[in-house]
């Protein structure tokens, strides 16, 4: 048989359904995360990453950690580095939105192509091992008495831990300004001040503090849910007579500049990473509540979260 007309059969029999055709080669993924190593969102990215790999949804992730200013320096450095790659993706959230919002940031989040919103988690408010409180009461008795001085350490500023803060000063009657946060660059400097003593109250998502709560280097008070974390099983803001719930959901952009048809490429196949068994454990894991949405839908999220936020954050007196 000439070679000509072996390649025609072998098109004909692959075009009707006769042959396989060869499977797409898995991308290889850069993931930026906008944190310093150690927080939310270097887990959840390397969670990814690793759920990625193993389902074979990617042939290799590299990662990228560009912290400081609640997410702003890496949003920039992925707005002009990353513009047009369709292998490119970064971990974002409620922070990154918090902390644009605080500091009037010129930039703009939604230049940026949505792919999925990907968990939500709700922060818990821990004591170190060594303070001489014993619960939120005791926190708030001594908020009432002289605000400045307990000393709220979290993430950076604008992030869902100061919100959460802001609104318990609020609720309890007292003027969120005069709240004393001091912000950190990470999750990993924070817990280095709790367990060090440096503040008198640390909030964060409970992935965090988990090891040092199991260790009873660090005593949980409240959490911001709407009911208790079956893992950390401490009363909830609400249970304790503060009305406050306050979740911190984490997600997925592109870059801007990729086209409709690669944007749903990195949408499906983030989608088939959050149902692999991988992913599964990292949720179980770190006390993640799964909560995907995709497309339009996401952009709708994110776009009114930023309005609420936005709302929540001026009624606590953290944009003047």
């Amino acid at each position: 048989m000439r070679r000509d007309t072996f390649l025609k059969s072998l098109a004909a029999l692959a075009a009707a359904g006769a042959l396989p055709l060869p499977a797409l080669a898995a991308p290889n993924l850069k993931m930026l995360i906008p944190a310093n190593p150690g927080g939310g969102w270097d887990t959840t990215g390397r969670a990814l990453g690793k759920a990625m790999l193993d389902s074979k949804q990617a042939d290799t992730v590299t990662y990228d950690n560009k912290g400081g200013a609640a997410g702003a320096l890496g949003l920039a450095q992925f707005l002009s580095g990353s513009k047009g790659d369709p292998n490119s993706l970064m971990v974002m959230g409620a922070v990154m939105l918090g902390g644009l919002i605080t500091s009037k940031s010129p930039l703009n989040l939604m230049q940026c192509t949505p792919i999925a919103r990907l968990t939500t988690e709700y922060n818990v408010f821990v004591l170190p091992a060594n303070s001489p409180f014993k619960s939120m009461a005791d926190v708030v008795a001594q908020l009432k008495k002289d605000p400045g001085s307990v000393k709220w350490g979290g993430g950076s500023r604008g992030s869902t831990e100061h919100i959460a803060a802001a609104m318990i000063a609020q609720k309890v009657g007292v003027d969120p300004s005069k709240i004393n946060y001091v912000a950190f660059r990470g999750g990993g400097e924070a817990t280095a001040a709790i367990l060090g003593g440096n503040v008198t109250v640390g909030g964060s998502g409970y992935s965090e503090f988990a090891e040092y709560i199991q260790t009873g280097k660090m005593k949980p008070i409240a959490v911001t849910s709407a009911q208790r974390i079956s893992s950390v099983n401490v009363p909830t803001l609400k249970e304790q007579g503060i009305d406050v719930e306050l979740g911190n959901w984490r997600g997925i952009f592109a870059p801007a500049g990729i086209t409709p048809a690669q944007r749903k490429t990195l949408t499906d196949l983030v989608v088939a990473t959050t149902k692999s068994a991988s992913w599964a454990e990292a949720l179980k894991k770190n006390d993640w509540t799964p909560a995907v949405i995709t497309g339009d839908t996401f952009s709708k999220f994110v776009e009114d979260d930023f309005a609420s936020l936005r709302a929540i954050m001026a009624k606590s007196g953290m944009t003047t």
